[in-house]
């Protein structure tokens, strides 16, 4: 029965390289998914894009295939990346251009497009925003990006026409990995079940380091080896969608049913009803066993029909945000603390300055967990005070990092390391369109 071994070569959008390297290199594997993406990210991404036509991809692309590229070329490794993000025409001509400098004759690049919808959200203007549950026309602020989370269709068209390379923009992440078992396997995109496990491998690959112990570990709780050289996921898969999870021996981390079912239930609303563009999958009777070291044998994922509509993802301007922190030491340094937070409140007031919210927060006293009482006996031996606010104009914002600086003479006694920031936040809102609305774009570049 044929099988196919599918890396993980990142997680998110800053992840590091040298895992990945080491995947392709000695995991055998014959397809690596590069998932950079987030909410926020993409909107970020877009305004870039407004300010040069010729960027808004991730801004580690060229980085990550100066190293990738070369290797997918000698191990004939396939590589599918959302790396694309605002731009993925762009990105690809990127590349397609490091190929041909290398001399990877017969490299062909795809780009897949078409999640953009900002275009078409007039007709959307009633629909029903989660975030807030009022109307989109009554969101508060510019709307800089709208993004559909596509499905596997893109990425599988690239495949049969023989990319080797395919970098997309918004797609659902387990679409990364799914695409090639539909692609190799000849699985049908109405086989449910099929669909309902590929997405599982899908999941549990697409945040890279977290399922061999990354975001698992907790010392003396749940100790994991050498993290420092973490190792990246590789599943092996045949064509029944019985698969494995394991990693390159002699890699740091662990790869255990304990580190795959956090895994799975990470970011899962409903495990048995968990939404994607391809399938609604079941999670919800699905056992990890462990078949041997740092090799998982996972059973009992399923699915069913996937929905007629698609998410789509809106960064809009919402507001500026200022902080400023300031650190207190030694005895009564917690006093002081709430009395520097509390000089800073008063000056607020006392010049005027309009703010939306405002946290102040106690570092290892409250700023987690917003303790309301401190625990008698316990008093820290030093703090930091974290003052921030949201405001509508960026002049206001910086005023109160300002007013925390202004403590160093004008506050309590010893405060120090006084920082202030400020910035505008594009924020994040959520509705459903009819996937019937929107167009996906394969386009190809091959070097020659």
């Amino acid at each position: 029965m044929k099988k196919l071994r599918i890396g993980s070569g990142a997680g998110y959008a800053g992840d590091r390289l040298e895992p990945a390297l080491v995947l392709m290199e000695k995991g055998e594997i014959d397809y690596i998914g590069f998932e950079c993406l987030a909410e926020r990210t993409i909107a970020i991404a877009q305004q870039e894009k407004l300010k040069n036509p010729d960027k808004g991809y991730n801004a580690l692309l060229e980085m990550r295939m100066e190293k990738v590229l070369p290797l997918a070329y000698k191990n004939k490794v396939k590589v599918i990346t959302n790396m694309g993000a605002a731009n993925p025409d762009g990105a690809a001509r990127v590349v397609a251009k490091m190929a041909e400098d290398m001399g990877l004759k017969g490299m062909k690049i795809a780009s897949v497009s078409g999640d953009d919808v900002l275009g078409m959200l007039d007709k959307y203007q009633d629909t029903k925003v989660w975030e807030t549950g009022e109307a989109l026309k009554d969101l508060d602020g510019e709307v800089v990006s709208a993004n559909a989370y596509l499905g596997i269709e893109g990425i599988v068209k690239a495949l049969a026409n023989g990319a080797d390379i395919i970098i997309t923009g918004r797609v659902a992440d387990p679409a990364l990995f799914l695409a090639p078992l539909v692609h190799e396997f000849g699985w049908k995109t109405d086989s449910w079940d099929l669909l309902g496990k590929g997405t599982l491998i899908g999941h549990l690959l697409e945040c890279g380091g977290q399922v061999t112990g990354g975001y698992y570990a907790d010392p003396g709780r749940k100790d994991v080896p050498n993290l420092s050289e973490l190792g990246f996921p590789i599943i092996e898969v045949d064509e029944a969608g019985e698969f494995i999870v394991t990693k390159v021996e002699g890699t740091g981390g662990i790869v255990t049913k304990d580190t795959c079912a956090e895994q799975m239930i990470y970011e899962i609303h409903d495990p048995e009803k968990y939404l994607t563009p391809d399938v609604v999958a079941d999670f919800s009777k699905v056992s990890f066993e462990n078949t041997g070291k740092d090799v998982v044998r996972a059973t009992g994922a399923s699915g069913n029909m996937k929905t007629d509509t698609l998410k789509v993802s809106i960064g809009y301007r919402d507001c500026f945000t200022g902080e400023g922190e300031i650190s207190y030491g030694g005895p009564g340094c917690y006093e002081r603390a709430v009395l520097a937070g509390q000089i800073v409140e008063d000056r607020l007031k006392i010049r005027q300055i309009p703010v939306d919210e405002l946290r102040i927060e106690i570092i290892g006293v409250n700023s987690l967990y917003r303790n309301q009482e401190r625990v008698p006996g316990q008093a820290p031996d030093e703090v930091r005070l974290r003052v921030a606010a949201r405001t509508k104009k960026l002049s206001d914002a910086k005023k109160i990092g300002e007013e925390v600086e202004t403590l160093y003479t004008n506050g309590p006694a010893g405060g120090g390391g006084a920082t202030k920031s400020s910035a505008e936040i594009v924020s994040v809102a959520s509705i459903l369109i009819s996937r019937d609305d929107v167009d996906v774009c394969v386009k190809y570049q091959e070097v020659k």
